[in-house]
């Protein structure tokens, strides 16, 4: 494998969307295969930001999908998901990923908190909630506490979310697989293969590796 990234994976998702939290296995198996060759760069993304509506957790409707889509999809991925009893806002848990990010603590608290919602139920839009989830991380709470109420992360997750609107992002999980430029990518009509895979939805590790074999049509890892 190439010493530094060769491939990149861009995530948009949503701590409330349980497809979401189903994808999680998913990009754990890609990372497995491919190693210190692949970059994973997380995006926030709001389905439901404030003034929007939140969706009424006893909806008939949201049983259905659950029942019909998201319980055989987890138990097919090897995930324990309930049905969480509340609808929160995700903008403070987004602001707590960042902060998470720049503590070195990112994937533990990224985790910690699709499984607070997903198996515990608990409401990852209460600040409260958020700083227990970072103090059992190893975070500092009161450091979170102060970043959070100064907003100090909110213009972060704006940005995650003017550049979905650029790349035409309407639903997640949504990734984008691409690559780093390769020798000769510019003496390539127009045969070239492309440089970025978007796959929309909860897509299987096939969807991945079928990325990965149109943009490295010569086999993977590059030859440098």
């Amino acid at each position: 494998m190439p010493a530094t990234p060769s491939l990149f994976i861009d995530v948009w998702s949503d701590y409330v969307c349980p497809f979401c939290y189903l994808e999680v296995p998913v990009l754990d198996q890609f990372r497995a295969a491919y190693g210190d060759a692949v970059e994973f760069r997380w995006h926030a993304f709001e389905l439901r930001p404030d003034p929007a509506p939140l969706l009424d957790p006893q909806d008939e409707r949201l049983h259905e999908s659950w029942t019909r889509s998201v319980h055989p999809m987890a138990e097919a991925r090897g995930l324990t998901m309930r049905q969480p009893p509340v609808q929160p806002r995700s903008r403070k848990a987004f602001e707590t990923m960042l902060f998470a990010r720049d503590a070195g603590r990112f994937d533990v608290v990224h985790r910690a908190i699709f499984k607070a919602y997903f198996e515990d139920g608990l409401d990852i839009g209460d600040v409260d909630v958020l700083l227990d989830i970072a103090a059992i991380c190893g975070l500092d709470p009161e450091t979170l506490e102060e970043a959070l109420n100064e907003d100090r992360y909110t213009a972060e997750v704006v940005e995650d979310e003017r550049l979905a609107t650029q790349v035409g992002i309407t639903g997640v999980p949504f990734v984008v697989v691409s690559r780093s430029p390769l020798p000769g990518d510019e003496e390539v009509g127009g045969g070239a293969p492309s440089k970025a895979i978007a796959l929309r939805g909860a897509a299987p590790v096939q969807h991945f590796e079928a990325a990965v074999e149109r943009l490295f049509p010569d086999g993977f890892p590059p030859m440098q």
